[in-house]
């Protein structure tokens, strides 16, 4: 796997696509496919949508080089690599090389896939604490897991394919044994982070913060939900969430700013209304703490390297 070069080539004024993927088999809450591009043609396409979708992505290239872009990185794939795409997270990608491509896309509902005995791993991949970008640096760094999570994929592929007698069990086995090879291998202090977290109780107040971030919402709300206390509610919350309720609101209205810059046209002001952030000041604060820039630095520095990737295809087509 290449080294993850900067987002480039990003247009400012396209819409996001929310896609609705539709599970192939609804009781295992997955989609998975493969994608042939045997044309000669390659490059970024005109225009080049980017996307986003609930479920976690797992990308497979089989043969060829695909490219990726999210808002951190651009990123080169080649056969026998696999990279994570978070839930929500806004992507898009294109063939890179001339040769011809073969890839397996993996949608999956990863917290469909925890029963009693596994609850206690749930938060570790449902990304409301921890981060799924973690792995990618495992999937890059150790051929073990990388070969591993390929391999899985592919039997998941092949049994999805084959619909054998009880292919149902062996894509969930396939499944869990992914999820095991990626917790056991990282590197991170997991150990102390494995109790019941408890997200489930709290499922109903997240889905009210996420179909409200435009509006005001207070703690009372939230607490009307679920039927608690003020005092205990912020309490459970903490220790559920590992941070505060304003500070996982705020978290979520700086990620759909994210997503409004990555793909609009709206100005800044118009941006922090939509992401329920009123006053300015406070939205230039907020989204500089998980940024380390300002929301027009962040627009201006993917829109700079537009010209650095037009400088490598123009490079690669002569070549």
């Amino acid at each position: 796997m290449n080294p993850a070069l900067s987002p480039t080539n990003l247009n400012l004024t396209e819409e996001i696509r929310n896609e609705k993927v539709v599970y192939q088999n609804p009781l295992l809450f997955l989609k998975i496919w493969e994608i042939k591009h045997d044309v000669p043609h390659f490059g970024t396409p005109d225009p080049w949508s980017w996307h986003w979708h609930k479920q976690v992505e797992f990308l497979v290239v089989t043969q060829g080089q695909l490219a990726i872009q999210t808002k951190d990185a651009y990123t080169i794939l080649e056969a026998g690599d696999v990279m994570l795409l978070g839930s929500s997270q806004p992507h898009r990608t294109h063939k890179y090389a001339e040769e011809p491509l073969h890839q397996i896309v993996f949608q999956i509902d990863l917290t469909q896939h925890f029963d009693l005995s596994s609850l206690a791993y749930l938060h570790l991949f449902s990304e409301l604490t921890h981060s799924l970008e973690p792995f990618n640096a495992l999937l890059r760094s150790n051929d073990t897991v990388r070969t591993g999570a390929y391999q899985l994929i592919r039997q998941i592929y092949e049994e999805s394919q084959s619909r054998q007698i009880g292919y149902e069990l062996a894509i969930v086995a396939a499944i869990k044994h992914l999820l095991l090879l990626l917790l056991r291998n990282d590197t991170r202090d997991l150990a102390g982070l494995t109790e019941d977290s408890g997200i489930s109780r709290l499922r109903p107040a997240l889905d009210y913060i996420d179909e409200h971030l435009t509006e005001r919402i207070t703690v009372e709300d939230v607490c009307r939900i679920l039927n608690l206390s003020y005092h205990y509610f912020i309490k459970y919350f903490k220790k559920v969430m590992g941070l505060s309720f304003i500070d996982y609101v705020n978290y979520k209205r700086i990620k759909k700013a994210e997503r409004l810059l990555l793909t609009g046209d709206l100005s800044i002001m118009e941006i922090s209304y939509e992401a329920g952030i009123q006053n300015m000041a406070q939205f230039y604060k907020l989204f500089k703490r998980y940024n380390q820039c300002s929301p027009k630095e962040f627009k201006q520095r993917l829109r700079d390297q537009t010209e650095i990737q037009d400088e490598q295809l123009m490079t690669q087509e002569v070549e």
